[in-house]
């Protein structure tokens, strides 16, 4: 990454200028180095076809396809600009076509690969670069580029489960709040009409059926703009750094999307930094990606404090242990590896234990979220069929 930065000498002289470097911490280590006291520092924004947003995004399928057609053709000894020059031709994604021809002609020019795909982050993000750096440095771009390939499948199964566990019980509630809303909005009124006629006195669930029947005529758009208000006001605040640890601690001690989600993160860690390991990517380097990809703020805080710990001269379990976020077994299988030389092997054991509980546990949840969602929605439903069927009962019986 580049970064800009403004400071001063110890002298007081004002200094400003660009600095490339993996991460910010790193920009500001290198730049007290050279005596320059940091006094602000950000990521300098790229121009050319990186920042380009129209003709669609890059997705996770086609990154895979991308790494695993480029691992092979590497595999076969053929040069990195012919590599790039088939397959951006062949790409239908036009964003991703554009990118991968300017890493060509960068390639061409003299840089590195790992160079190249720096400056477009919206496609290749940190991991991916520093493992490709890796390649490039130890000679081995192909077998770097097969880990890489089954590290984003992985990962890519990851994120689907995630969605399983999520997208199915929002989609059915947002049915249900939706059904409801137009019985109330449409249909109760008619009902409503017809009872007022008849003068008699109503049962309790009709009233109150009738009710918010009443209240959703006179103010459904005032609901409808809370809801949306609220909405994006939670977006923006979870974009804050206190409102995300509030709302990831949140989520993690959820009953039980909270376990589903800590395994999910637990597997996303160990095989993070299990690939960046075997890559030859350096611990702390690995750690600080680990933390940046974890996708929960409570797991990224407890990885940057390990990462922390590392620098003072300590163990990767100790602060793992410390945190109260990774389970036992993890810290355990992380001591083993430390002191067998086979971190990278435990991780990725951890790793392939800890997906497959995440399978079992999303079908598990969803074999109980599908009976559970159809019980809410008919019970809603039908109750409030049956508190306005209650008054006809009743006059049927007098007419009786």
């Amino acid at each position: 990454m580049l970064f800009e930065y403004t400071g001063r000498t110890r002298s007081g002289e004002a200094r400003t200028g660009e600095i490339k470097a993996s991460h910010r911490e790193e920009a500001i280590a290198l730049l007290r180095k050279q005596n320059i006291v940091v006094t602000a520092i950000k990521e300098k924004e790229l121009t050319g076809l990186s920042k380009l947003s129209f003709g669609g995004s890059v997705t996770v399928k086609d990154l895979a396809v991308f790494t695993k057609q480029f691992s092979v053709m590497i595999d076969a000894g053929l040069p990195l600009v012919q590599c790039l020059e088939a397959l951006a031709s062949q790409q239908d994604n036009k964003l991703f076509q554009r990118t991968l021809f300017e890493v060509r002609g960068d390639v061409e020019t003299g840089m590195t690969l790992a160079d190249a795909m720096e400056r477009h982050p919206k496609v290749f993000d940190n991991l991916y670069v520093n493992m490709i750096a890796a390649g490039e440095a130890g000679g081995i771009l192909d077998i770097i580029m097969q880990r890489l390939s089954i590290y984003i499948e992985k990962a890519y199964k990851l994120r689907a489960a995630v969605k399983s566990a999520l997208v199915y019980p929002t989609t059915v509630f947002t049915f249900a709040i939706i059904i409801v809303a137009v019985i109330l909005w449409k249909v109760i009124p008619a009902f409503a009409g017809m009872f007022k006629s008849m003068g008699a006195e109503l049962p309790l669930p009709t009233r109150i059926v009738m009710g918010l029947s009443n209240f959703m005529v006179s103010f459904g758009w005032l609901v409808v703009i809370m809801v949306v208000v609220m909405v994006m006001g939670l977006r923006q605040y979870y974009k804050t750094d206190g409102g995300r640890h509030m709302i990831d601690r949140i989520l993690l001690k959820a009953p039980i999307l909270g376990i589903i989600l800590r395994k999910i993160a637990v597997a996303r860690f160990s095989r993070t930094l299990s690939t960046l390991v075997s890559s030859g990517v350096p611990i702390l380097e690995g750690l600080y990606i680990t933390a940046k990809t974890s996708g929960n703020a409570i797991i990224e805080d407890a990885i940057l404090s390990t990462r922390k710990s590392v620098e003072e001269g300590k163990t990767i379990s100790d602060p793992l242990k410390d945190s109260g976020v990774f389970p036992g077994m993890v810290t355990q299988m992380v001591t083993v590896g430390e002191a067998t030389g086979a971190l990278d092997t435990m991780l990725s054991k951890i790793a392939d234990f800890y997906e497959d509980e995440v399978d079992t546990a999303v079908a598990s949840l969803m074999s109980l979220m599908e009976p559970v969602m159809i019980m809410f929605l008919g019970g809603l439903v039908g109750g409030i069929v049956v508190s306005m069927y209650l008054p006809i009962f009743k006059i049927i019986t007098l007419v009786k």
